[in-house]
């Protein structure tokens, strides 16, 4: 049974010294790796297994001649996996650091609420993976609708576990609203930032980040900003609050994915 720390192992926000740039690089190196968990294990990984002989990988899209239903439906249902797992670690890593925590937390957060969310933006705008899963299929408005509605079944259910997840496992008591705005701003700002600046190099035009890149970021992981009024207000911290401090490690190696990021998977790269 998980035990809440006593008040005096708790930081007061008074002594909260976070490091922005060991904030942003986490984020990022989360946002890099739920990216390409859909794109290139959801989608390409499950096309070159199934029939497809080749394609053009990249940060917002995997293209090629071979498609199927399973192929679409690939990208959200291994973000959903995914989330889960990183989820079911996180709870697990009670005495890691706290960079490894935020690490795990935003990894479940951007896999949950992007693999979540799609299923509402695809019945919602007939456009992207899940409005190519029903293309073609009998009552296509029925589908569309049962899209809307699990999509926000789903999103809610996702805004819960991350919201949870963020008390008790991060350690940011609920009440401390000023940590937890910093931490989500610099989280959510930085990954769309990221996701911006790849897409922006994408090879099947510009057009792409406006329709499937920023929507899929700003609007799938905009749960991060709104989660706090939906959670239990009882929620406590299972694990001893602390600041984020300076890591050089983390910053290097979000630094060396981005550059990847953006300028090779970004323009994308053929398999």
């Amino acid at each position: 049974m998980a035990v809440s720390p006593s008040a005096s192992s708790v930081t007061s926000p008074k002594q909260v010294r976070d490091d922005a740039f060991t904030i942003c690089a986490i984020a990022a190196l989360a946002s890099v790796v739920s990216d390409q968990l859909h794109e290139g294990l959801g989608h390409a990984t499950v096309a070159l297994l199934s029939g497809a002989h080749s394609g053009v990988l990249s940060t917002v899209a995997w293209s090629s001649v071979y498609d199927s239903r399973l192929v679409e439906a690939g990208g959200t249902l291994v973000n959903v996996a995914a989330g889960i797992v990183f989820w079911l670690v996180l709870r697990s890593t009670r005495n890691s650091s706290i960079q490894t925590r935020l690490f795990l937390f935003f990894s479940c957060a951007f896999n949950l609420f992007a693999g979540t969310g799609y299923f509402f933006f695809s019945g919602v705008t007939d456009f992207g993976d899940w409005a190519q899963v029903i293309a073609g299929l009998p009552h296509h408005a029925l589908c569309r609708t049962l899209l809307v509605v699990v999509g926000i079944a789903a999103y809610y259910g996702a805004v819960w576990v991350v919201g949870t997840a963020f008390v008790r496992y991060v350690g940011v008591p609920l009440n401390d609203a000023g940590w937890r705005w910093r931490l989500m701003l610099f989280g959510y700002f930085s990954a769309i930032v990221l996701a911006t600046a790849a897409a922006a190099l994408n090879p099947l035009g510009i057009m792409l980040m406006w329709e499937s890149a920023l929507p899929a970021t700003a609007g799938a992981q905009s749960g991060l900003l709104w989660w706090q009024y939906y959670i239990p207000k009882k929620t406590a911290p299972a694990v001893a609050s602390r600041s984020v401090g300076r890591s050089y490690g983390w910053i290097a190696a979000a630094g060396v994915c981005a550059v990847v990021f953006i300028f090779v998977l970004g323009r994308g790269v053929r398999l």
